[in-house]
């Protein structure tokens, strides 16, 4: 959690930041679900030369879906609580990400955030060689949490994980069940309505194509960042792109999220406006950014 010395807008301003809205969550994802259209048509248009393109391409904006997952675990997507929840849940279905379980994931982290006893996040430590690196990056270390958090949920034991209560354990695991049957079943079914390749070309592929791309963009939020509780040091935002911006739902704004996480996406750029000349760590580009971190590791 960022400490009181990073605050920086007052409270009039962030009530007024923090206004939510249905139609712009709404709107914003359309817009991700129209990539989602338009690619899964390239896809399906492929021969075998143009196949793994149109599948990396699937899969980075299905890896993108993570955007709207965080906003709707800090129930900012939308006004709606129940709009956040559904939307959430089924979103996050693709990437074996379970919201249930990621929402108690991620509240730990923000209230524990770059704390290395406590910040979930950190349990997997920032990679200081170059094999540490690319290993992360293939998302490998990804998949085996992701089968972990699974398995654990069909045994009905999430004691492995010091973020879960007792009290909420019982839901969670419900919904990890409930996620694993919900995935079967759209696999089934796209077996029989269009083919047995169905599930390997418009989600397993893309999946192990695309997740790498987020795991490039997920190591720039906090790595090389203070270990304390310093909201304006412990965190990066990055300027970028509005195409970037658009797919991420505007989460490259990471240090005004942190400090703020009551203010919805749509409005962090005019929190970044008014905070700007007092961001601390700001990095212009996530490639230049990979460049200058990957020069500091080890052989």
């Amino acid at each position: 959690m960022a400490s009181a010395s990073g605050r920086i807008l007052s409270g009039a301003e962030v009530k007024a930041l923090s206004q939510r809205s249905d139609l712009r969550g709404a709107m914003r994802l359309g817009a991700h679900v129209l990539m989602l259209a338009g690619s899964g048509w390239l896809v399906w248009r492929s021969g075998s030369w143009t196949l793994l393109p149109a599948m990396m391409l699937l899969g980075i904006v299905q890896s993108a879906l993570f955007a709207p997952i965080h906003e709707t675990i800090h129930l900012t997507a939308f006004r709606s609580r129940r709009a956040n929840a559904v939307v959430g849940w089924l979103v996050a279905c693709p990437s074996l990400l379970n919201w249930h379980f990621y929402t108690a994931f991620h509240l730990a982290h923000h209230r524990h955030t770059q704390d290395p006893e406590h910040d979930p996040e950190l349990a997997l430590l920032p990679p200081s060689t170059l094999d540490a690196y690319v290993w992360r990056v293939m998302a490998l270390p990804y998949w085996r949490t992701r089968l972990q958090v699974a398995a654990a949920g069909l045994r009905g034991d999430l004691s492995a994980y010091p973020f879960i209560t007792e009290r909420t354990a019982p839901r969670i695991i419900r919904s990890l069940r409930l996620m694993c049957a919900f995935l079967l079943g759209v696999s089934v079914l796209g077996m029989v309505l269009i083919g047995w390749w169905a599930p390997l070309v418009f989600w397993i592929g893309p999946q192990l194509l695309g997740q790498p791309f987020l795991r490039l963009y997920l190591l720039t939020e906090h790595t090389l960042c203070t270990m304390d509780d310093n909201g304006l040091t412990n965190t990066r935002t990055t300027l970028t792109n509005g195409l970037m911006r658009l797919l991420m739902w505007n989460m490259p704004f990471h240090t005004e999220h942190h400090l703020y996480p009551s203010i919805p996406f749509h409005r962090l750029p005019d929190a970044h406006a008014a905070m700007r000349k007092r961001l601390v760590v700001l990095q212009r580009g996530y490639a230049k950014w990979h460049v200058g971190f990957v020069r500091t590791l080890r052989p």
